[in-house]
């Protein structure tokens, strides 16, 4: 983790980022109001269960979504406006300005061609050079990922490679070009503990070699403890907690947050300790309710919350940064009642989804996102 970021340096911007998919059953509010400054070396970790809307914020960023996508807000990379630029436009930016890795290596590489290729034709795609010295970098970068053998291993297939070995393939995809943000959607996904460490290292490798700011996308809470500097929380397609990781890990002041930290596996916990999970389910993003999205799930829920979905505000105590702003910022009525729970306490008398009003529980045949995650589109079901 890097903490020499300064307020002067932005080199990613989001501001109220919203995306809509109209389907025959009503518009999926797919994400609502995103906000956030990303930071040269900084590591900014999104976190939530899935169809919080996560991977659409940084498909809308990449401009990989669907034609078929509603997309307002601003995405501006450095002084630039990302948002409104046709493909051919995005193309100068994807790959050496900003990259991504997907969740799925098999997905992001061609089996029909060699690794060598593959690395080469992405370090060619932006830079005039000759197809030798884009085969060295393609050496040097499967080196700087810890692939053993690089000059041996360059001619040879995704097949050849382990699911970890192929994952740090697009990792070192990414980095081909030094681009100043990488995008990491979900990259440790279905590794073993072992493997997700070397990915992990791949990871810092990538940051340290290129300079650049990281956005961390990922369900597992322990993956960005011990990478994120800062961490934003999403339920519903909107961030309801953002904060230092000391911030949302000792001090959570949203009862979602303090769900999820709940049913983590920890080491200090004595041995029979169950876990505390969240009872139930999000919600379908089709014709939200009035009031806080997870309002059904919260123990702490009272009428306000049915009524009124509570805005991103400062939490007291908390606090700014270099530009005067707030660090940590919550989206609760009860904040402050949050900050003396304990999540065993504070969850063991949630209420089921059976126990629900219909309106609030994700009925059969909602509408759901699912990311294909090759690059190109989501599909809708």
């Amino acid at each position: 983790m890097t903490q020499s970021a300064t307020a002067t340096d932005t080199v990613l911007s989001v501001r109220d980022l919203t995306v809509d998919f109209p389907t025959g059953d009503g518009v999926v509010h797919a994400v609502r109001g995103v906000s956030y400054e990303l930071r040269s070396g900084e590591v900014l970790g999104i976190v939530g269960e899935s169809g919080s809307g996560k991977s659409v914020t940084s498909m809308a960023v990449m401009g990989l979504l669907p034609k078929t996508a509603r997309i307002a807000g601003s995405v501006r990379f450095r002084d630039e406006e990302l948002l409104g630029l046709t493909d051919k436009e995005m193309t100068r930016v994807r790959g050496s300005k900003i990259a991504m890795i997907f969740q799925d290596p098999m997905t992001s590489l061609n089996p029909v061609y060699k690794i060598g290729y593959q690395l080469a034709e992405a370090v060619l795609a932006h830079n005039d050079v000759s197809r030798q010295t884009a085969r060295r970098r393609a050496v040097e970068l499967l080196d700087l990922v810890n692939i053993p053998q690089p000059d041996k291993r360059v001619d040879q297939y995704p097949h050849e490679f382990s699911g970890g070995m192929r994952q740090r393939v697009v990792i070192a995809i990414a980095m081909a070009n030094d681009p100043d943000v990488i995008i990491a959607d979900e990259p440790t996904t279905a590794l073993d503990v072992t493997v997700q460490a070397q990915v992990l290292e791949s990871l810092r490798a990538a940051q340290r070699e290129t300079g650049a700011a990281m956005v961390l996308i990922t369900h597992d809470l322990g993956v960005v403890a011990g990478q994120a500097d800062r961490v934003l929380v999403m339920y519903a397609g909107k961030p309801v907690e953002i904060g230092t990781v000391e911030d949302i890990y000792y001090n959570p002041r949203m009862p979602y947050t303090l769900g999820l930290l709940g049913s983590l596996p920890r080491l200090d916990k004595r041995e029979q300790e169950r876990l505390t999970p969240i009872q139930g389910g999000p919600p379908s993003l089709v014709n939200l309710p009035p009031g806080c999205p997870f309002t059904p799930r919260c123990p702490l829920a009272q009428e306000i919350c049915q009524t009124r979905e509570p805005d991103l505000e400062p939490v007291d105590g908390s606090g700014f940064t270099a530009a005067g702003l707030r660090i940590h910022l919550s989206a609760c009525h009860f904040k402050e009642q949050v900050a003396r729970q304990d999540p065993a306490d504070l969850f063991t008398a949630t209420a089921t989804d059976a126990t629900l009003p219909a309106e609030f529980g994700a009925a059969p045949g909602a509408v759901e996102i699912v990311d294909n995650n090759n690059g190109t589109e989501d599909e809708i079901r």
